[in-house]
């Protein structure tokens, strides 16, 4: 009877979406869109499940992680996305747009864990900074040298202006846009991570001080790069002279040409970073809609694919190609959600 009744459920919310998007019904590939970081870890996967199923390999797009989740919540119907990465977690007011479009039923999966790197040429001076020396390079308005509790528009133009110690060169950070999950990561763990401590903000309301602490300078010093992370990594390679924001897996993929600055101390290790040892590691998520398996073919199955042992296991394909994978106990919860597909509450983003 469950099994009946689930039939009956599969076939209804087929003919919802038939209903909402007749125009637009020719398609049997999974669109996933979303996140520049979760990308190539979705990427092999698609191509895996392509390989080894019946089903087509899906189609990917590196929209970033906002520009995902607005793709994504726009509505049910094969002319929306079905999956969406991201690499920071949904945020509430996604949600709600979400629910007003009418995809009402999501479910999040937690794939494992990245570190944001401040990274340059292995030919570049590397940087061993604080995060409040990394905020007063980067910070939109910093404190006055002259006065602490004083906010005035970044004056730096080195970074040895910051630190004596720090290389006698032109601050010149190349990372990703606003819609990017990277960014907001970078924004919330790293900028305001080294600037919440700081006297000028200490009186301020929660919201004043992430105004301040999350505002990049818009001077020239931060150089926006579009969603793709290979880009950033190609210009180091090219620049000795530019740092660049990007994830600890392109950092690793191109280990032979480039390093990492040390944040407070530490150095981003696939270790650290498992073990929230690097000040500035986050999580990756994707989100599923629900309304959409059974209508699109293949939606379980790959689901099913990117929490298995074979990709993330401790041996897995996606620890070899960058991913900090789940411990077994979270792996095991994973694939428990793969088979029940609980629906996202509101109150779990709060």
């Amino acid at each position: 009877m469950m099994k009946l009744n689930k039939a009956f459920a599969t076939v209804a919310l087929a003919g919802s979406v038939a209903a909402m998007s007749a125009p637009a019904m020719a398609r049997d590939t999974i669109s996933i869109v979303g996140s520049s970081t979760v990308y190539p870890f979705a990427t092999v996967v698609a191509e895996r499940f392509g390989t080894k199923t019946d089903f087509a390999t899906p189609k990917l797009e590196s929209t970033g992680s906002g520009g995902g989740l607005k793709l994504f919540c726009q509505g049910i119907g094969t002319q929306h996305p079905d999956i969406t990465n991201a690499s920071r977690r949904m945020k509430p007011s996604e949600f709600d747009l979400c629910q007003g479009n009418g995809v009402t039923d999501i479910t999040e999966f937690r794939i494992g864990s990245d570190g944001i790197v401040i990274a340059s040429s292995k030919k570049a001076d590397n940087l061993d900074i604080t995060l409040e020396q990394l905020f007063l390079a980067l910070g939109k308005e910093v404190p006055n040298p002259e006065n602490e509790k004083e906010l005035i528009p970044n004056p730096y133009k080195t970074w040895s202006e910051i630190d004596s110690d720090l290389p006698n060169v032109a601050i010149r950070v190349m990372g990703p846009p606003p819609t990017s999950g990277t960014r907001d990561s970078f924004n919330e763990l790293a900028l305001q991570g080294g600037c919440e401590d700081l006297p000028a903000v200490a009186d301020m309301s929660e919201d004043d001080m992430e105004a301040v602490c999350q505002s990049i300078r818009e001077d020239g010093a931060f150089i926006e790069a579009g969603e793709n992370d290979n880009l950033i990594v190609q210009k180091l390679i090219d620049d000795s002279g530019m740092y660049g924001v990007f994830g600890y897996s392109f950092l690793e993929e191109n280990a032979d040409r480039l390093q990492a600055a040390t944040l407070n101390g530490k150095v981003p290790t696939a270790e650290a970073i498992a073990a929230d040892d690097y000040p500035v590691a986050r999580s990756l998520f994707f989100y599923v809609k629900k309304a959409h398996i059974g209508v699109i073919p293949g939606m379980e199955e790959y689901v099913e694919e990117f929490v298995s042992p074979a990709a993330m296991g401790p041996n897995g394909y996606l620890k070899s190609v960058g991913l900090i994978v789940p411990p077994r106990d979270a792996l095991m919860d994973l694939q428990d959600k793969a088979a029940n597909m609980p629906n996202l509450q509101k109150k779990e983003l709060m």
